[in-house]
């Protein structure tokens, strides 16, 4: 019997997605103990002295220090904490100078709200520098704050930079621990890797190996950017991530011979984790079993040269400092800065962003002028932290926004109630302010949750509203929610479109040249060693991008689950190519110009029509060549990625059929491999006058899709059980 959808009480994967918690690290003590001690004490120093008011301030300049604290090396905390404690204060100062002001007070944080949202592209700490601007500026604008207009952003300033010396406290007893620590940590995620090889972990294996290389060459490079080759142990740290990338390439070769490796291997590289972190400098004996083949020889040729550099107390200084580093040698401080300013100022991207927030910002400054709302700069602060796109998606983030402010207020409610105020506030601070780095690496939802209730002690402190502060702070918290998704996110068609497909595509492109260079003669193994990386680093932001759609509601998320398989494929044609490279290494015949050329060819051509079409359809290529060359299973998986079927096109789609699997995972479009044995569903898809209408509008054909698409679905299905029918012949309505 036809139906449009099955009927159950089943949550939609997108709102489970949303909902369930990140998996997190465990708890960071040191950040625990540093949050509560850094809240608790300005409001305990503020009480002793008379002025509450003052105390509740630093905490709440401390509170922007603890959701910052989150590197592990210590320069690094230096930037994350102390850099936008500067914008917090500079925000302050122009917010509470335009406070009580009108229309003046709109313009200026609107202004800001500009500035800060194009800044906020640059990258990690310029993102949380214009966040702090931006918020402290609405807090100005919108709180009678005590004192003279320096006042608060002393004690903010303050605060921040308590949380900023407890966490250097213990810098001279352990400069160089948490890279090193890094550096090991790697090490380990290699030995998991070879473990994994020929088993179906690896995958998820290769992509921890990636992250973990990511964040070792982020802690070192930073480093080396200030000392270069000035540091011993700097440069012996690079010298020793250098080392584990040969043995990192010999990995892909591992798994496509299908066999897996002797648990010796992976247990020799743990050895070398546990050099590594303690510092161990001497001979470093391994056991590794004797090599059979071209890849069991790569494999332990690589693990004795990262011995040797591992056991080397003192590497060369020049050599090492010009050694191969898998990313480059970073530029002066000016030189990035400088460039950093070029690219706010012409990307678009960052006027994109900015205008989009100075929207959304303007917009609840001139609702809150007009309309009498109590606690009013709420509304703006919501906006602020639900429309940080690089923070996550910003429909998930306002729907965990409202979700996690509900939860916080009803334990603000119990503390407001029950825990009368004065010295009493201390201790609740003291056990409410861990909570936050606890729950902040669980999802925003969570960290929603945590920081609520401490705002709201805080701010009771500055106004001794009680429980009368609840009611608003909900009623803003959903005003802002709901002016970020209309103002900031419906009212913008690309925020309905994901950004994997055009990522994707320079990956591909990317792709292609590496396997170009992979194999032509002059290449330095530098050279090609930093390309993979890079490209690596690239997928996994993809992945990331991939993931952050998946929290988005039909038919965005449904889309970019069907990017998944190229994805993979990709990073598998990255592997099948330096699977390859080794094999030449060790004596295999090389590829021939034409084969190479053939493989760039097709790369190329899916990297274009990425990029070029909207809708791609699976390709059957012909990639001959001999059998027993050594690119033989790169052309296999560069087939397998042009043979998969695309996502489907935005909005409804082309108005043909397309064939949907009900039971088992699902495959989207007509070029999927389909196999018998399921209950298949004939779909048609649906085009209503009024969409017909609109066409042409993009803006307005966006919204009818989203309309049409939340109210009655997109499409009239019919079941077929059996094997999937045959639908060439049929054509969708117009």
């Amino acid at each position: 019997m036809p139906r449009e959808f099955p009927v159950g009480l089943t949550p939609p994967d997108w709102l489970v997605r949303n909902l369930r918690p990140q998996p997190a690290p465990p708890v960071n003590r040191p950040a625990v103990a540093r949050a509560a001690i850094a809240m608790a004490l300005p409001l305990a120093v503020g009480l002793a002295c008379g002025r509450p008011a003052y105390g509740a301030l630093a905490s709440m300049g401390a509170l922007s220090g603890v959701i910052g604290d989150t590197a592990d090396a210590y320069r690094m905390r230096i930037l994350n904490i102390a850099i936008p404690q500067l914008f917090g204060a500079l925000g302050v100062t122009l917010g509470s100078l335009v406070y009580g002001q009108g229309w003046t007070a709109v313009a200026v944080v609107t202004g800001v709200a500009l500035v800060s949202g194009m800044i906020s592209t640059i990258g990690a700490v310029a993102s949380v520098s214009g966040l702090l601007l931006l918020l402290n500026s609405v807090i100005g604008a919108g709180l009678p704050l005590p004192g003279e207009w320096w006042l608060a952003p002393v004690l903010m300033s303050g605060g921040g930079l308590l949380v900023l010396a407890l966490a250097l406290l213990a810098w001279p007893l352990r400069s160089g621990v948490p890279e090193r620590a890094a550096v090991a940590q790697t090490y380990r995620t290699v030995a998991d890797l070879l473990a994994a090889c020929a088993t179906d972990g690896y995958e998820d294996a290769r992509y921890a190996v990636t992250q973990s290389l990511n964040q070792s060459y982020d802690l070192v490079l930073a480093r080396r950017a200030r000392h270069h080759g000035r540091s011993p142990e700097l440069v012996r740290l690079l010298a020793q991530l250098n080392a584990i990338t040969p043995v990192v390439e010999a990995a892909p070769a591992a798994h496509q011979a299908g066999r897996p490796l002797p648990p010796e291997v992976p247990q020799a590289v743990r050895h070398l984790a546990d050099a590594v972190g303690t510092g161990y400098g001497g001979p470093i004996g391994l056991t590794v079993p004797a090599p059979t083949d071209h890849t069991t020889r790569a494999v332990e040729q690589a693990l004795r040269h990262t011995a040797d550099v591992v056991g080397s107390r003192s590497p060369d200084l020049r050599t090492s400092a010009a050694d191969d580093d898998r990313l480059g040698r970073p530029a002066a401080l000016r030189v990035r800065a400088l460039r950093a300013a070029r690219d706010v100022v012409l990307s678009g991207d960052s006027w994109r962003y900015g205008v989009r927030l100075a929207l959304c910002i303007g917009l609840a400054q001139v609702l809150v002028s007009t309309v009498p709302v109590p606690r009013s700069y709420w509304v703006a602060l919501t906006i602020t932290f639900v429309l940080k796109p690089d923070f996550g998606s910003v429909f998930s983030r306002a729907l965990l926004r409202a979700l996690g402010t509900v939860a916080g207020l009803v334990v603000a409610a119990a503390v407001l109630v029950q825990v009368p105020r004065g010295w009493w506030d201390v201790p609740v601070i003291l056990l409410l302010a861990p909570l936050i780095p606890a729950f902040t690496p669980r999802g925003y939802g969570y960290q929603t949750a945590a920081i609520t209730p401490v705002i709201l002690l805080l701010s009771d402190v500055l106004n001794h509203q009680g429980t009368a502060l609840l009611l608003p702070r909900l009623l803003d918290s959903l005003m802002g929610c709901g002016i970020a998704l209309v103002a900031g996110y419906l009212l913008w068609p690309e925020s309905w479109h994901t950004r994997v497909g055009d990522r994707l595509a320079n990956a591909v492109a990317d792709t292609a040249r590496y396997v170009e260079s992979a194999f032509r003669d002059g290449t330095e193994g530098a050279t090609r060693a930093r390309m993979r990386r890079r490209l690596y680093r690239d997928l996994s932001v993809v992945r990331t991008e991939f993931q952050r759609a998946l929290t988005e509601p039909p038919p965005t998320g449904r889309r970019a689950a069907a990017w998944w398989p190229l994805v993979v494929a990709v990073e598998r044609i990255v592997d099948a190519t330096t699977a390859a490279r080794v094999h030449v290494k060790q004596g295999a015949q090389p590829p021939s110009a034409a084969e190479i050329a053939q493989v760039a060819f097709q790369l190329r051509e899916l990297s274009d029509g990425l990029r070029r079409v909207e809708t791609l359809y699976a390709v059957r290529t012909d990639l001959g060549g001999p059998a027993d060359s050594v690119l033989e299973p790169l052309r296999q998986e560069v087939a397998a990625a042009r043979a998969i079927p695309p996502p489907p096109p935005p909005g409804v789609g082309g108005g043909g059929p397309s064939l949907v699997q009900r039971d088992g995972p699902r495959r989207w479009g007509v070029g999927a491999l389909l196999g018998p044995g399921s209950t298949w569903v004939l779909r048609r898809d649906v085009r209503p006058w009024c969409y017909r209408a609109a066409a042409a509008s993009p803006l307005i054909q966006s919204w009818f899709t989203r309309a049409r698409s939340a109210a009655f679905g997109t499409a009239l299905v019919q079941e077929v059980p059996g094997p999937p029918p045959d639908i060439s012949s049929l054509h969708g309505p117009e």
